[in-house]
């Protein structure tokens, strides 16, 4: 990759996408105002039940989180936002803001925490309890502060909130109880904030979890108006999900409100974006591309979830935006008018090979001029000059082992 002459290539593959009638400046720009939010959790310690796993260099505190994810967005453009997780993030809120300026970064979407008090293990707010529902209140509270002292217009829910065996709950009367808290909760927030709803059909509860699905969410979003949207987590679905029927779905219906990216081969693995499914990722794009164009697509807070534990954070961070990257650049190249021509003649190979055309594109030359274009650093190959800026070991230097965990989130 090194001796690739890539300005060549990318005239070629300009030529071609130009032959093939692609607006090839409407692409590039597309492709600059792309945005993703890395997770502040991310760049910390994590691990799974059987133990945290320490890396030399980890973050010991938000600050340096947003110090590593401020490398994220130094060599690919595209991840000025960094969402943060209460309680695992503290500090003072209008110092990080100005901090996170400082870096060229956001304080993105916030993400309180109800599955990790031993208050919580038989719920939050669908706990058979007022006083606990309470206290997830008061905390919901606390957070929607964080938003308004930080300027985020997102928070983010999910919740570990079920049950393991038969006859634990009554499934209605917890359904009531998540519609009354939600709705509370809903009042709290201003009139340019969206509150994003996640599902999850199991773990940690195995019997049933409260909200389960997309309906599920949906039909919340449904009652509690036009802020409170579905957040898709593409590691929340039973295996063999049509995720992108999903996105394609809320889209029509206004109710995307965001994305969790990670890839998972068995369950909620949280393994990087794009390593196990890329085609899956693609697909899932080619339906947002195709609401961007249709103009149903805008708002819609696109974030990683994923927290490897044994690669090194940053560089995996990088691995996952560069994968979001190439499936956004793939979907923008597919010829949206032929391939309606080939789906409303029935014409089932055609309209199957161009989807398939567009993913085998080798888009790298055109991501290496959009990065150019944006005066990056290593715009042919971010991951290796990441790797080759000598920041994995300056940091190990400096911080040791030791960082602040994630908890396996």
């Amino acid at each position: 990759m090194a001796t690739t002459n890539w300005p060549v290539e990318y005239e070629l593959l300009a030529a071609r996408l130009t032959d093939r009638g692609v607006d090839l400046a409407s692409v590039e720009a597309a492709l600059k105002s792309q945005q993703i939010e890395t997770p502040s959790w991310g760049y910390a310690d994590g691990g799974t039940r059987f133990g945290v796993f320490r890396q030399p260099g980890a973050p010991r505190d938000v600050f340096e989180k947003f110090e590593d994810a401020a490398q994220a967005n130094k060599y690919t453009g595209i991840a000025a936002g960094v969402a943060i997780h209460i309680p695992w993030d503290t500090g003072n809120w209008n110092k990080l803001t100005e901090y996170a300026k400082s870096l060229g970064l956001t304080v993105g979407a916030i993400n309180p925490n109800l599955f990790q008090d031993y208050d919580y293990r038989f719920g939050s707010f669908g706990s058979a309890r007022a006083d606990v529902r309470a206290r997830a209140l008061e905390h919901m509270k606390e957070c929607v502060g964080i938003m308004n002292a930080v300027g985020s217009k997102n928070i983010s829910l999910w919740f570990a909130d079920g049950t393991n065996f038969p006859g634990q709950g009554d499934f209605r009367r917890r359904k009531q109880y998540f519609s009354e808290c939600l709705s509370e909760l809903y009042s709290m927030l201003a009139d340019d904030q969206t509150m994003l709803v996640e599902y999850k059909p199991f773990e940690p509860a195995f019997y049933h979890t409260d909200i389960a699905d997309w309906g599920m969410s949906y039909a919340f979003c449904q009652k509690l108006g036009p802020n409170a949207k579905v957040l898709v987590d593409l590691g929340h679905h039973l295996p063999g999900a049509n995720i992108e029927h999903i996105v394609a779905f809320l889209l029509d219906e206004g109710r995307l409100g965001g994305f969790h990216f990670n890839n998972r081969k068995y369950a909620d693995d949280d393994l990087t974006t794009g390593s196990i499914n890329p085609y899956e990722l693609y697909l899932i794009f080619n339906e947002l591309v195709a609401g961007e164009q249709a103009g149903i697509a805008s708002n819609i807070a696109y974030m990683i979830d994923e927290s490897h534990t044994i690669k090194n954070k940053t560089a995996e961070m990088i691995q996952s935006l560069v994968a979001l990257q190439t499936s956004y650049a793939k979907a923008l190249l597919i010829d949206r008018a032929a391939l309606r021509t080939a789906q409303e003649t029935d014409d089932l190979i055609v309209a199957e090979e161009i989807i398939k055309d567009s993913f085998a594109t080798d888009v790298r030359p055109l991501l290496w001029k959009v990065r150019s274009d944006l005066n990056l650093p290593s715009p042919a190959d971010p991951l290796r000059g990441f790797l080759e800026s000598g920041y994995i070991e300056k940091k190990a230097s400096e911080r040791g082992v030791g960082g602040g965990s994630g908890l396996g989130a």
